[in-house]
Formats: C-alpha cells, structure tokens, sequence
C-alpha cells in the first residue's frame, strides 16, 4: 500500500478567551430569537449523523494499487467508494425583513407579491452588510454548530455574483478566520456565473475530495448573494449565504451521475462599469432560458440513469427559485408536462427546444388541477417554506431550498432519493440527485428564527435598500447603523477611498464563535510629503453623504423640434446637451467626412 503523506496541520488549537464586543449587540440585539445561536451544538437532532473521525478520513485517503506491472493505481475505482456528500449546511440571512404584504401595499400592487408570488416576507440588508460579511457568519457558524477545527477544512469554494473587487476572490476575505489561528494551506477561490456559482462551487468540492489530491479534510461550499433589483422588478430582492460542509461517507450522497446545459444567452447580466448595482434582465426571455434547461437537463438525466419518471421515482423534487415560489410551481408543472405526457406534449417540447422555441404552454392540461396541486404540495413546496421568508438570493437559493426540505421533513427523507436542479442565467444549469442515507445538521430552527427577525414597515425597508445599493463603485465611507447588530454576526465597518473593506463580529455574551473580532484594513506606508500630497489629488477622502434622488429626466423633444425659445431664426442651433448618443455619433461622423471632403478639395 501507498500511503499519503499525512501532515497535521498546526498544533492541537485551544480555544481563545476573547475580549467579546457585546456592546453592538446589547442586550436586546443578545435576546431576541433573530439572531439564530440558540441551538446548542452539542445536541443533535434524532437521525443527524456524527461527522467522521480524523482517523477515519485519513483511512478513506488512501490509494491502493491494483498490483499491475506499471504501477498505476485504479484511482477511478477507488474514489467512487467514499460516498461524498453534504455533512451540514448553515443558513444565514440579513436582520432586517419587511412582510410581502407591506410591501405590496407600498409599491401599489396589491396581492402581486402574497398570491401572485406566494411570498411571506423579504430579507433585505443595509450598508453595514455585504456578500462578505454574510459569508463570515455563515461559515463562523458552520465551524462552531458542528465542532470544528480550522485545520480540519482543506478547501472552501465560495460561488457568487455579488462582487466586491473584479481581482481579489471573496474567498481570500473568509481566510481571515482561517488565518487567525495560523490555518493557511485551504484550497479554493470563487466561482460566478449569475445564481450558478453555488452549483459550480459545490462540484469543485466534490471533485477534489473524489481525486488522489484529497487529503482527508473537509471541503466547504459557500454561496453568498444580495439580490438588487432594477426599478420594474422591484419584487426582486433578497440576500442569503449557505455554508455546505462536504465530507466522505456522508448522510446526504452525491449519485455518480449528474448532467449540466451550458449555453450562451444575454437574458441577466450586470456588464463592467454599469451605472447601478441591480442587473439588466429580459424577464420574458429568461423564464424561457430556465425552462429549456430545464428541459435538456430532466431529458439527459433519465437518458443516463434509466429511469421513467422523474416525479414519482424522487421523495421530492428541489429547484433553482428564480423569482419566488410562484415561478418554482410554473418550473414544476413545466416537469409534470415532460413525465406524464410523453406522446402528446414531451416529444413537441423536445422539437420546440431543438429549434430554440419554447412556445409550449407550461400547464399541463391532462391532470386535474387537484393532482398537480397535490404533488406540487407534497413534492415540492416543503423545499420553500424558507425561500418565500427571504425572497430571491442568487447562488444561495437552491441550497437555502434543500434546507427548507430538510427541517421540514427531517427522518421521513432517510431511505430517499432527492433530485435537485440548479440554474444561472447567461446560462449554466445543472441536474443531480441526492441520496439520505442519514440527516446532515443544520438550525433546525431557522423557519422560527426567521419568523423573528426585526421587522420594519415598506418605507424603512426600501430605504434601507437604497442606501445598501448606493455603496455600489463608491468609495471612502463607513457604516453608521441606526439599530442593533444581532450578535454572533460579521458586519461590514468601512470602504475606504481604494475600496478596501474592514469587518467587525458583534460578539454574544455566552456563545463564543471563534473567530477575529475585527477584520482590518491594512495600515498604509509611510509616505513622504511630496507623495501625500500625490495620493491625496489622486484619491481623495470624501465623508459617505446620503445621495440626492436624482431629478425626474426632461421630455425629449421630436427629432427636428427647435427647443421652447429657440424659434426659427440664428438663435435655434443644435441642442449638443440634450442630444442622444447615437445622434452625438452620427453628427460627429458628419462632420469628419466633411473635413475629408474640404481637405480633397484644397489638394
């Protein structure tokens, strides 16, 4: 036998007695049940798996040879018996939360938001809180709920589309717990592709712990998003990260077989430089694009596993949550449509996708509407009793789902087989399924927590919004909350006038999260006279001022419309300001060909 060369990483770590900040908090902030550390880690629930030992994972490391004459070992045979999976996930959403009902009241649109969408709540955050800050508490908890050490995690994956820095990975931020006590050898950066990324962080984890590069630590995948929403779809707002524990021999089994429809589509997207933080989206076309993927995702998975129906031969089925619930139910008729009518309307909507039409309509008509409810209810709806009391969340919403599936059916899923479909526009889909063998922890409380948390009415709630999406591309400002911080938590103190950020963790009386209490900018060198002077013309300290809203634009006027008092004479001219860019390019075109013109004729 070859062995690997087992390292220990950094010696036996003791806990450290930190001065805790519990001032942030308070008491209120310690007391209230939003803050979700009332679990005691130490109690399991009944089902939930022990994660394995060190010794254990160092054994299942091991590569044996085969005992051909080249000495290759058969690596393929023997990664496929350590039954990767999830171990534990911890959820973690912003404090501030606003009912759907308020909301749609404010925005004017009765019942869009309640029965329209089926939405509860939406969890929305301030300025003090950013993809960073969500992703520290979500893994800071993920270590404390499941008695970790920091060197027991060899790689951490992070998938977002909320960035912060076009260069510096948000995982190169999470390595600041890591650091503190002298952790560095983590694999892993970032992985963005719109709400895909968690999906392709996850693979990545599950990749490396099936290769001979594994060395018997645990990997973790971390979506983290807050979802901005451009002015017409203001119902598209929400925030979450999700720490995924992946292990060997682990209660929630990834199948070997899995499939992914990768295609190139300009349906969302946020291009370099655009004037706001929230997206571009073609709303239409994007519901389109979800379901031809998932269309080729369900059709290459039954291909490849054999299966007949995916709907009956999965205890439930997990989706991507696109704009809410609402849109996860039009999904899930859409994968009635594929399993129970075959003949009639499958083979049509495999033409419709070949020939890029998606026409089809997305009810299926042959089951009564009492059935499609009943197996919508049974199926799916217990993977969004979370989703509908936070609202979209990018990378984080299928993870968030799996669960909201989790703690509402508990023991009832060991013994099944779950299917999970997970979606980034632009576009990259994946479909996989799930096996429980055991229960993987989590906060079994989170749907109480969450029914918790501080809420305020529509008004503070969108003006909390608006000044968390106005720190987009600005720079030399702090944080000055109006509230308390919920302890336990990472939270978002400065972006200084080079746009790099400072965190701080409001520390809770009795628990005690490993981790820095604060995260800080690094001090600058120090500079001569003559080079201050040169840093302080080229980036400029400017103290945080809430913008003014932007005045309401002037109409624009016919093209050939002299401006009011311009009339017809010498006084009308051409109107350079309020003239369009294409017009601005196209009168500049003219007048270099003039030139050109003149130039020829001097010659």
């Amino acid at each position: 036998e070859y062995h690997y060369n087992m390292v220990v990483y950094g010696a036996e770590s003791t806990a450290v007695d930190y001065e805790w900040d519990t001032q942030g908090a308070g008491l209120d902030g310690a007391s209230e049940p939003g803050h979700g550390l009332y679990t005691d880690p130490n109690e399991l629930m009944e089902g939930v798996m022990t994660l394995p030992t060190k010794e254990d994972r160092y054994e299942m490391c091991r590569d044996k040879f085969d005992g051909r004459p080249d000495g290759r070992s058969n690596l393929f045979r023997e990664t496929l018996n350590r039954n990767v999976g999830i171990w534990a996930t911890e959820v973690y959403t912003c404090r501030h939360s606003s009912t759907a009902k308020q909301l749609e009241d404010d925005h004017g649109v009765s019942g869009k938001y309640t029965t329209g969408l089926l939405m509860n709540a939406f969890s929305g955050p301030d300025w003090d809180e950013d993809p960073v800050s969500l992703a520290l508490t979500a893994l800071s908890r993920l270590i404390w709920r499941n008695n970790l050490k920091h060197k027991e995690i060899g790689m951490v994956q992070v998938g977002s589309e909320s960035l912060i820095d076009r260069s510096k990975s948000i995982k190169s931020n999470l390595m600041a717990l890591f650091n503190e006590f002298e952790v560095y050898d983590v694999e892993g950066t970032d992985s963005y592709n719109a709400c895909y990324g968690g999906t392709a962080a996850m693979f990545l984890c599950f990749n490396w712990m099936q290769s001979p590069s594994w060395d018997g630590r645990f990997a973790v995948a971390l979506p983290t998003d807050i979802a901005d929403a451009p002015a017409q779809y203001r119902f598209m707002v929400g925030a979450a990260a999700v720490a995924i524990l992946v292990g060997p021999e682990a209660p929630l089994r990834l199948e070997r077989e899995r499939v992914s429809h990768i295609i190139d589509r300009w349906d969302f997207y946020k291009p370099i430089g655009w004037h706001e933080m929230a997206p571009i989206v073609d709303g239409p076309y994007s519901v389109e694009v979800y379901m031809q993927c998932l269309d080729s995702t369900q059709r290459q998975l039954r291909q490849k596993t054999g299966y007949m129906n995916a709907i009956e031969e999965h205890e439930n089925v997990v989706f991507h949550l696109g704009s809410g619930p609402k849109f996860v139910k039009h999904a899930f008729e859409r994968l009635l449509y594929m399993n129970y009518a075959q003949d009639e309307v499958g083979t049509a909507l495999e033409i419709h996708a070949q020939e890029g039409n998606n026409t089809a309509k997305d009810k299926f008509k042959g089951m009564p509407m009492g059935v499609q409810e009943y197996l919508f209810n049974t199926k799916v709806m217990p993977s969004l009793h979370l989703a509908s009391r936070i609202g979209p969340m990018h990378t984080a919403a299928a993870y968030t789902n799996l669960t909201s599936l989790l703690i509402a059916k508990k023991q009832k899923l060991i013994g099944r087989t779950l299917l999970v479909f997970s979606y980034g526009s632009g576009a990259a889909s994946s479909m996989y399924r799930l096996r429980v063998v055991g229960l993987p922890n989590t906060n079994w409380n989170k749907h109480i927590e969450l029914d918790n948390r501080r809420f305020v009415d529509a008004k503070v709630f969108t003006k909390l919004g608006d000044r968390y999406a106005n720190t987009y591309a600005t720079f030399g400002w702090k944080a000055k909350v109006d509230d308390l911080q919920y302890p336990g938590a990472y939270y978002l103190t400065e972006c200084d006038v080079r746009g790099r950020r400072a965190y701080h963790m409001v520390g809770h009386p009795t628990v005690k999260i490993q981790g820095p209490l604060s995260i800080d900018i690094p001090k600058d060198p120090v500079l001569t006279e003559e080079e201050q002077m040169l840093m302080d013309e080229l980036y400029p300290y400017k103290e945080w001022v809430d913008p003014e809203p932007e005045p309401e634009p002037e109409p624009q006027l016919p093209p050939g419309q002299p401006a009011a008092g311009g009339g017809g004479g010498g006084g009308g001219g051409l109107d350079l300001a309020n003239m369009t860019p294409e017009n601005q390019q196209a009168l500049a075109g003219l007048l270099q060909l003039l030139q050109q013109q003149q130039q020829q004729q001097q010659q």
